[in-house]
């Protein structure tokens, strides 16, 4: 931890430099080679330019353009950092446009994207499917499903005949997940209470949790999870998700998908529960601080702070921060104490992938537009 702990504090001060100023410019057919983080599929220059905000170490980007021609890298959005935080290298190369991150310009966390995109398939991801008139109405249907991000739609001259019309929605993660949950002596975690919660009603929850159950099959996805309660939020985010299990001794939140039957077996650890979508869902949990809990990775940046509820107040009060480990006088090194980690992770929506095709058009859910 101290290695870690070491490298993401000295990035994250190095980082304060260019995160203090904002910078709209994008620069067309300009390349910042190298220091790349990682890189996500965009459909143009500001779903990438959104995607570095939200990253929590991304300080600017290269877009790769649908008009690049070296090669098939197109909708490729390259999130970029370095240690003085300050661009290395710029050099002019077609097809693509470089830009900064928006965190120092008062950033809209939850953007909306109005945009459709003819000829470009936002490929996977999908949770269910139907039959529409025409992209709009697809786009209509999306945003009226609280589970949909994204969509793509097939137009009706499209090659394969049976599957003209056909609406696919889509689906990714809206509610944080930190990378990594563990046990740690001397840590304490917890959450923003400004963190966004879908809500679909204004009925509240009663909620119901099963302690010592689980549900050994019907796997639909694993995920890093902090506490019952988060992973029910995970559960009621996903659209496929019919229920879960909580495993607190690996921090890991299994949502499971079966309509027919649920068979559990009890298990000491493990919490099983449903998802709340028909009522307003509780956001208590957000208020617990989890003791001898590390959220590790993700930071955005370190401060010293007396306490924990310092640090969780803090985290609440930065629009950028969704959750927080705070570093207390019992950690065994001294040089970490006092320390508040402000992290977050990428909740806009963010197709897996993205490919040319012809006689299709995609896009994104309008509920952010209002």
């Amino acid at each position: 931890m101290e290695t870690h702990l070491i490298l993401v504090g000295l990035l994250s001060l190095c980082s304060l430099s260019l995160s203090q100023v904002c910078n709209t410019q994008l620069l067309e057919n300009v390349d910042f080679p190298g220091t790349d983080i990682k890189f996500e599929y965009s459909p143009d220059v500001d779903h990438c330019q959104q995607l570095c905000t939200q990253h929590p170490s991304c300080l600017f980007f290269t877009f790769v353009r649908a008009d690049w021609t070296r090669d098939l890298r197109h909708f490729y959005c390259y999130l970029k950092t370095t240690s003085s935080g300050n661009v290395a290298v710029q050099k002019p190369l077609e097809g693509v446009t470089s830009g900064f991150s928006l965190k120092a310009c008062t950033p809209e966390l939850q953007p909306c994207l109005p945009k459709v995109y003819p000829g470009v398939d936002f490929l996977g991801a999908d949770y269910t499917a139907l039959f529409t008139a025409d992209h709009e109405e697809c786009q209509r249907a999306c945003t009226q499903d609280p589970g949909c991000q994204f969509f793509t739609f097939v137009h009706e001259d499209f090659g394969t005949e049976t599957i003209r019309f056909k609406c696919h929605l889509k689906y990714s993660p809206s509610i944080p997940v930190p990378p990594i949950v563990e046990r740690r002596t001397g840590v304490v975690s917890g959450f923003s209470q400004n963190v966004h919660l879908p809500q679909q009603s204004t009925t509240a929850c009663e909620g119901k949790l099963f302690p010592s159950i689980s549900v050994p099959q019907s796997n639909l996805k694993t995920l890093p999870g902090v506490c019952p309660d988060h992973c029910r939020a995970l559960c009621s985010a996903h659209p496929a998700c019919t229920f879960f299990s909580f495993d607190s001794n690996e921090f890991k939140c299994h949502l499971k998908n079966n309509k027919d039957k649920m068979e559990t077996i009890a298990k000491e650890g493990s919490t099983t529960g449903f998802p709340e979508r028909f009522c307003q869902l509780d956001e208590n949990w957000l208020k617990v601080a989890h003791y001898e809990v590390d959220l590790r990775g993700s930071d955005i940046r370190f401060e010293l702070m007396d306490d924990a509820d310092s640090c969780q107040r803090n985290c609440t009060e930065d629009p950028l921060c969704q959750f927080y480990t705070y570093v207390t006088e019992a950690f065994h090194n001294r040089d970490f104490r006092r320390r508040c980690y402000f992290k977050r992770t990428i909740t806009m929506p963010a197709p897996p992938k993205i490919t040319k095709l012809e006689k299709v058009t995609s896009g994104f859910q309008l509920r952010s537009c209002v």
